[in-house]
């Protein structure tokens, strides 16, 4: 008798559970700080200044200061004395000249009847005789700019990582099973 031997097997089989990690990313947000000086613009000015000069109108009025009109009237007279003096020259020098016509004693003197006139104490009248000066000055700015300051601080990126599961197992071995044949004992 001739039997058959039987061999069965069974393939072993892996069983692989995996499930992916996971990140988790989170970044706080950043902190701004903003400060700001102001600017500033400052002005200083100073006021007009008005000069009113009337020394000349007061000396054509009424002669001005004492002293003004001493000097004026001193002048003058200092003129009127060499006026004089040159009159009386010419008039000597046509007396020596007594024999050209008209140069008799009634002619030269006789027409000197005029009187010598004080002279003038006051000063020359005039439409300018007021000086009128109008000082400015310009004003003085200082300027400051506006400043602004920025800081920033950013934080980093906080990043977990969460690891997956891998579960890896035996769902099945494998197997080598054999059956001989049957022996018939009774022979």
């Amino acid at each position: 008798m001739q039997g058959i031997l039987q061999i069965r097997q069974t393939p072993a089989v892996i069983n692989i559970d995996a499930d992916p990690g996971t990140y988790s990313i989170s970044q706080p947000k950043a902190e701004v700080n903003i400060s700001t000086t102001p600017g500033r613009l400052d002005v200083e000015s100073s006021r007009p200044k008005l000069t009113i000069d009337q020394s000349q109108a007061r000396a054509a009025y009424n002669g001005g200061t004492v002293l003004e009109m001493n000097e004026r009237i001193y002048s003058g007279i200092q003129q009127l004395y060499l006026q004089g003096i040159a009159r009386r020259m010419e008039q000597g020098t046509r007396m020596a000249e007594f024999f050209k016509p008209g140069n008799t004693i009634a002619e030269i003197y006789g027409t000197d009847t005029e009187p010598n006139s004080f002279p003038n104490p006051c000063g020359p009248a005039s439409y300018d005789n007021v000086d009128i000066r109008f000082d400015t000055s310009a004003p003085q700015l200082n300027y400051r700019p506006a400043e602004v300051n920025i800081q920033v601080d950013r934080h980093e990126p906080e990043i977990e990582y969460t690891r997956g599961k891998l579960d890896i197992y035996m769902q099945q071995y494998a197997s080598v099973e054999f059956t001989p044949p049957e022996i018939n004992m009774q022979i």
